[in-house]
């Protein structure tokens, strides 16, 4: 089985914490399908790791019936259900899992996916966590798009490489470096860090210095050429964040939680959460992960 990558994973992470906060369901889980199979690999709310590394396969136990529907499937009563194999027993209930909800991932007709809700008691967590769930997928799979295309690309130059536009006269127009995802992911937890010292400084002209070196490290990371979820090409940003904003969304995109952002940029969780979501709304997202993404592809932060 092809194993995600790093980004990949952190991703799925994100997703599924941000799945369980969206449908209120007390446990969350998810993972990646590869030829008929989905590996759970992402926890929210678990009280046990019997669902870590669970294999479920097409048409066996209620994520395999979604897989096999392409539909969100839903049990009120898991271990009596008379429409799904059992297979997974052992690892569900576990967790005592009463009702359990299984969303499929989707791109066109195929499932990249599956996020699992469940509850322990008998009571659902609302009447609107499919919806808010299918929103959350769909998030999710705009991510797994863009994602495979960075992937794409960055297969083909398996070293940092550079390409540029020349005039007729040979003049240089620009260049955009791809970095590997190794050097990227240290270059993204050194412009956070940078942030966080300049926050902390006292001394205006110092401050403005590492303000300059930060948003160079930002445009270093940058993927460049066309957005590849749309067809609206690159384009310099026009969203303005705060610089608390942009400090949390740095912090965000190494998968800090929101109490480990408060921890490193001395604030309360409430308030990690009011600038998470603050952000959100300037970048027109519905999602943590979406706001990474978004801040990313327009070079907010690399």
């Amino acid at each position: 089985m092809t194993q995600p990558s790093d980004i990949a994973l952190r991703l799925l992470n994100d997703v599924v914490e941000e799945f369980a906060r969206a449908t209120r369901f007390p446990l969350a889980f998810g993972g990646y399908e590869h030829d008929g199979v989905v590996n759970v690999t992402a926890l929210a709310g678990n009280q046990t790791q019997s669902l870590r590394g669970l294999q479920v396969v097409t048409d066996r136990g209620l994520g395999g019936r979604a897989m096999r529907e392409k539909r969100p499937r839903m049990t009120a009563d898991y271990s009596r259900s008379r429409l799904i194999t059992h297979d997974y027993d052992s690892e569900v209930l576990a967790e005592q899992v009463q009702i359990l909800f299984a969303m499929p991932v989707m791109i066109g007709d195929t499932v990249r996916a599956v996020l699992y809700g469940g509850s322990r008691g008998g009571h659902s967590p609302g009447t609107s966590f499919v919806q808010v769930g299918a929103s959350v997928a769909r998030d999710f799979a705009r991510e797994i798009v863009f994602e495979d295309e960075v992937a794409k690309r960055l297969a083909s130059r398996p070293v940092a490489a550079a390409t540029r536009g020349v005039e007729s006269d040979g003049t240089v127009l620009s260049q955009q470096y791809v970095l590997p995802n190794t050097l990227r992911e240290e270059l993204r937890g050194g412009h956070a860090e940078l942030r966080r010292i300049a926050a902390s400084c006292d001394d205006p002209e110092l401050q403005q210095q590492l303000r300059a070196l930060e948003q160079r490290l930002a445009k270093i990371g940058s993927f460049g050429g066309p957005d590849p979820r749309n067809n609206r090409g690159s384009h310099k940003p026009t969203v303005r964040l705060t610089p608390r904003e942009l400090d949390v969304l740095a912090y965000a995109a190494l998968g800090r939680t929101n109490a480990e952002i408060g921890v490193s940029l001395m604030l309360t969780e409430s308030t990690v959460k009011s600038y998470l979501k603050a952000a959100m709304a300037k970048l027109g997202v519905s999602s943590r992960h979406a706001a990474v993404a978004e801040a990313r592809r327009i070079g907010l932060i690399p």
